[in-house]
């Protein structure tokens, strides 16, 4: 039987359909294409020539900007979605519109021709992740950057270009109208009820226990009740530990293993599958947001990583209502993940 679940975090509605589950072509799931050699590989270690020059870089001791010796390492995007060389203007009227200004910024994620975040180790995870905090930290003083979008696209079916690890930061002078209800939306249950959103998501989570996959620490890794995706999975906390900006060591390295576990699980359940993975970024200025929801961003937000596995094509109804049908309940989900960790 169908399902209409309201998904309370990101204020959608969700169509659970296991029943869709058999049409034909329903899992999306690419072939492994053919593997672009290392020589020719502009994000591999030694080719740091086929590159804009580095912004950041987490580095060997000794070595030298733009030369091997890089854990990660932070480049312009050469195909830029917005620059920051761009005037910062907001043109009013009937046509409303800004200049293109923003950051984008592709973050290499590995010396190593690495094609899947399933290849890291737990250590590569923790300097990736401190990687997104010394980014997020650094453009956070620029204050016409209003919003930061921190992603992976995994897979040409997830709209990845390069094989190569990598992720992308995109910072705007606006924050989208999705991400803006949504911090309003968790704002006001804050007020409401002296608790933030997803803190009270994991406690139910906890509480019915079926779609729970894991724990470490602080952090719990479950498929949320209204999942979007079919295997989505969201690690969180219920105490406030921080944004990715503020996140200490510690508090990565606990996260850093539970993120190796459930991507090392999902792929034993779908072998090579395409996904997009999103980190929680509040936003960042005053100037572009209520300045109540600024001040209590600890309070009322927690870190949170989402990972959505691309296993089917969105269709007319999805773009046209912006409810997705995931043929897979979220319950089924955590406990095949469940029995991954077992096996």
């Amino acid at each position: 039987m169908s399902d209409i679940r309201h998904d309370r975090v990101h204020g959608t509605q969700v169509i659970i359909a296991p029943e869709r589950l058999h049409r034909p072509h329903c899992y999306g799931v690419e072939e492994n294409e053919e593997i672009v050699k290392e020589e020719y590989c502009p994000f591999c270690e030694g080719n740091e020539s086929m590159t804009p020059p580095e912004i950041f870089a987490l580095r060997k001791k000794g070595s030298l900007p733009n030369k091997k010796g890089w854990k990660t390492r932070v480049v312009p995007n050469l195909y830029k979605a917005v620059q920051i060389e761009t005037a910062y203007e907001h043109h009013y009227g009937f046509f409303e519109h800004w200049e293109g200004f923003g950051a984008h910024e592709l973050i290499i994620d590995t010396p190593e021709h690495h094609t899947s975040i399933t290849q890291w180790s737990e250590s590569a995870v923790v300097h990736w992740l401190q990687t997104l905090r010394a980014r997020v930290s650094d453009l956070r003083k620029d204050e016409r950057i209003a919003y930061i979008s921190l992603f992976k696209n995994e897979g040409s079916e997830a709209g990845a270009s390069q094989q190569h690890c990598h992720t992308q930061l995109i910072g705007l002078p606006i924050v989208p109208k999705l991400l803006r209800e949504r911090y309003q939306r968790s704002f006001t249950y804050y007020k409401q009820n002296s608790s933030a959103l997803l803190e009270s998501e994991i406690e139910h989570e906890e509480a019915s226990d079926e779609r729970i996959v894991a724990k470490n620490g602080e952090f719990t890794a479950y498929c949320p009740y209204a999942s979007a995706y079919p295997f989505e999975v969201i690690i969180s906390s219920k105490k406030a530990l921080g944004q990715i900006d503020t996140l200490h060591d510690e508090t990565i390295a606990e996260v850093a293993p539970l993120l190796v576990l459930i991507l090392k699980n999902m792929k034993k359940q779908l072998g090579c599958f395409t996904f997009n993975l999103s980190i929680s970024t509040p936003p960042l200025q005053g100037n572009a947001f209520e300045y109540d929801i600024l001040t209590h961003t600890d309070e009322m937000c927690r870190f949170a990583i989402r990972i959505m596995p691309r296993l089917y094509h969105l269709a007319g109804f999805e773009v046209s209502t912006g409810i997705n049908i995931n043929p897979v309940a979220p319950e089924h989900a955590a406990k095949l993940l469940r029995g991954s960790i077992d096996e």
